[in-house]
């Protein structure tokens, strides 16, 4: 396994990577200090399994590094860490197709956590992260079963949850690490579960469904 680690910080990355070491045995660290080292490391290393990268390093500004970033490699999965536990800047980066965030005031257990749940392809939102801050994520694993006696798969869930939120499909591509053209696939299969024939009479079934539970 190959992870890039982007920090501008050396204390910060050497301890990063004690906590990767226990992540995958075998596991290979890529080093990058800056946004441009980021984008030149990646071009050297492909056949990356994972990018973890501060959010704020010498190079660009805001969310612009980021979202560059999932442009350029959408195949790569990427998770922020950040100084930051602001709601916005948590929403402005899974927006912008980070598939996890984590604080670094988390510990050494969260984050392993958080790393493994994006491995598996699933989504890490820290639990700083409020639903009445933000709005995102409002349907909950947990009110899966109103969905699946409709016939919705699991993936099909977690783009129908994403997509009551109001995500492009880009958007939606990007946070679950698939095509935009299996985003379409997976949500023309939920009109046909839903029996409605556009995102908004979907949203509002969806809704509709939640509200039973």
């Amino acid at each position: 396994m190959k992870t890039l680690l982007a920090d501008d910080h050396p204390l910060m990355r050497e301890g990063i990577r004690q906590v990767l070491a226990q992540l995958e045995p075998a596991l290979e660290i890529i080093d990058a200090h800056d946004y441009p080292s980021l984008f030149s490391r990646t071009l050297e290393h492909p056949d990356l399994d994972l990018a973890l990268v501060d959010l704020n390093m010498p190079g660009f500004v805001g969310m612009q590094g980021i979202t560059l970033f999932r442009n350029q490699f959408p195949d790569i999965p990427l998770v922020v860490l950040s100084a930051s536990e602001s709601p916005h800047d948590i929403r402005s980066a899974l927006e912008a197709g980070a598939l996890g965030y984590i604080p670094k005031a988390a510990t050494t257990a969260v984050m392993l956590t958080a790393l493994r749940q994006v491995l598996a392809g699933d989504i890490y939102v820290p639990p700083c992260l409020d639903d009445s801050q933000i709005g995102l994520y409002s349907i909950v694993p947990d009110d899966f079963k109103a969905l699946q006696n409709r016939g919705l798969t699991t993936r099909q869930f977690e783009v129908a949850r994403l997509l009551v939120q109001g995500f492009a499909n880009k958007n939606i591509g990007s946070m679950l690490a698939m095509s935009e053209g299996t985003v379409k696939v997976h949500i023309a299969a939920i009109f046909r579960a839903l029996n409605v024939s556009n995102r908004t009479e979907a949203v509002l079934e969806i809704q509709r469904l939640m509200q039973k539970q």
